[in-house]
């Protein structure tokens, strides 16, 4: 088990180990965003929503939604810029740890909204946008770092490319291939098709347990997703810790 967590999130990975994270990850964004919306009617992982809502609210007239909208865009960018950051010094140092450090600062940053969440809510209003502004960035971090893990070919919050890559390889899977010569004949992507198929479900599920995890026990239900990411992110750095030491 210690051994399967350390690979998870280590340097020396699979695509086995690729898949299985994204799994976690994509059940976390689910449940993180759900919990988002039920705290503040917002989702926080939907940037296409968020611009088309911001592009509304501009035409309208109400620039304070737009600047919201706009604030939320930059907030995902901030993540996943720093996600890139933390990899790449942790690449170029050699660490098993690299891809850790953005699970890490995102455990915390989930801890720091499932402890003080209820606060926010009792506190002056621009704490609000400022929370909203954490869980964008956090599914920024998240995005990311396994797009980055996985060479572009995986993310965890993008349903709607999963969505289109699956209606791709439906395409090919139903393509009546004639002979053509020089051409391969079309073929689906099946492993592909199967993995898209298990994230969306897993955002989904993540998406109903993070509700009705909120519903239940409020921002004390973002603590279970902070352990969680901390149970996948520890072994890599325990293991820098002890190969580093004097």
């Amino acid at each position: 088990m210690l051994n399967y967590l350390r690979k998870l999130s280590g340097k020396e990975r699979s695509e086995r180990h690729d898949q299985h994270l994204a799994q976690f990850l994509t059940f976390i964004a689910g449940a993180a965003n759900a919990g988002g919306y039920m705290a503040f009617r917002q989702y926080t992982s939907h940037m296409t929503g968020i611009a088309s809502a911001a592009a509304d609210a501009l035409a309208v007239g109400n620039f304070q939604i737009a600047l919201a909208g706009l604030i939320a865009i930059v907030s995902f960018i901030c993540g996943a810029g720093a996600s890139a950051i933390l990899i790449n010094w942790g690449r170029r140092r050699g660490l098993h740890s690299q891809y850790a450090f953005p699970l890490l600062l995102e455990a915390v940053l989930l801890g720091c909204f499932g402890l003080l969440g209820e606060n926010f809510l009792s506190s002056h209003s621009l704490i609000i946008p400022m929370t909203v502004m954490l869980l964008c960035f956090v599914m920024g971090l998240q995005n990311a770092m396994i797009t980055k893990l996985s060479g572009a070919r995986i993310r965890t919050t993008h349903i709607t490319g999963m969505v289109t890559d699956i209606g791709i390889e439906l395409g090919k899977l139903i393509y009546i291939n004639t002979p053509v010569i020089h051409l391969l004949p079309v073929r689906a992507d099946r492993a592909k098709m199967r993995l898209l198929a298990v994230l969306i479900f897993l955002f989904f599920a993540g998406g109903v347990i993070g509700a009705v995890g909120f519903n239940h026990y409020g921002f004390d239900s973002a603590l279970f997703l902070a352990v969680l990411l901390l149970a996948l992110a520890i072994m890599p750095v325990i293991e820098d810790v002890i190969t580093r030491q004097p």
